[in-house]
């Protein structure tokens, strides 16, 4: 990506985070999971709306995700990361291990599940054998395996200081073709998010988006573009005297 891109994402995250006034937090590692439609010559990806009555991010679209929990760290996968997209996760890292990596991807995948109902993965291996307690048993119940290597690591962004929540946030984004099932009743006018949408990046621009999620979905469909290959670089956002810097991973 050009500097004058690069320098327009930054100016938009500054100015989408003007307010500084609550009390200094140490950021979440956190993780995000974007589906991707790319079935059609016009790729679409999954957003959903939150709930209107939310303290974070009220009624906006979003990609399902959350902080990372401590079933992730435990819970049995089939695969392993591909080795650039490790690499890249360990990167820029305080303690860097692979096992933080792995947990990031999973705490990616169960967050989609909690929030849409989408279980991404495989039935090829039958039912885990033991789950963490909580919504990973659901994937047991459900026989899948959650796979790792189909997920692509594409973008990282750590909220800026004196924000209400701060996340140390990994986007991943995997192919429609991973999801292998939909627990119903997930989503729904008195659940996180009230309803699920498939949009070209056109419409989705259109929506009511958080600043960092307009600027993701751009390097996204970028990324794409370039041939969605997981040798291309990372963009990294993170704040540096009250202004955003993007670097590469």
């Amino acid at each position: 990506m050009s500097d004058a891109p690069a320098q327009d994402f930054a100016r938009r995250l500054s100015e989408a985070a003007r307010e500084r006034r609550w009390p200094n937090v140490r950021p979440a590692d956190a993780a995000t999971l974007i589906v991707i439609d790319r079935t059609s010559p016009v790729p679409k990806v999954l957003m959903g709306k939150r709930h209107p009555g939310l303290k974070f991010m009220p009624g906006l679209y979003v990609f399902p995700g959350g902080r990372i929990e401590p079933g992730d760290r435990a819970m049995v996968a089939a695969g392993t990361l591909p080795s650039a997209c490790e690499a890249r996760l360990m990167a820029r890292v305080q303690r860097p291990s692979m096992g933080r990596a792995r947990a990031l991807a999973l705490a990616a995948i169960r967050e989609t599940f909690e929030e849409t109902g989408l279980l991404i993965g495989s039935r090829d291996y039958g039912p885990p054998e033991s789950c963490p307690p909580g919504p990973w048993s659901e994937f047991a119940r459900e026989g899948v395996f959650p796979e790792l290597e189909r997920l692509n690591f594409v973008a990282r962004a750590i909220t800026p200081p004196r924000r209400p929540k701060r996340f140390d946030t990994r986007f991943f984004a995997v192919d429609r073709e991973a999801v292998c099932g939909q627990v119903e009743g997930v989503v729904g006018p008195d659940s996180e998010l009230t309803e699920l949408r498939w949009v070209t990046f056109e419409e989705a621009r259109a929506l009511g988006l958080h600043g960092i999620t307009q600027v993701v979905l751009e390097e996204l469909e970028a990324r794409i573009a370039a041939g969605f290959g997981e040798h291309l670089p990372v963009p990294f956002y993170y704040e540096v005297r009250r202004e955003f810097r993007r670097e590469e991973l």
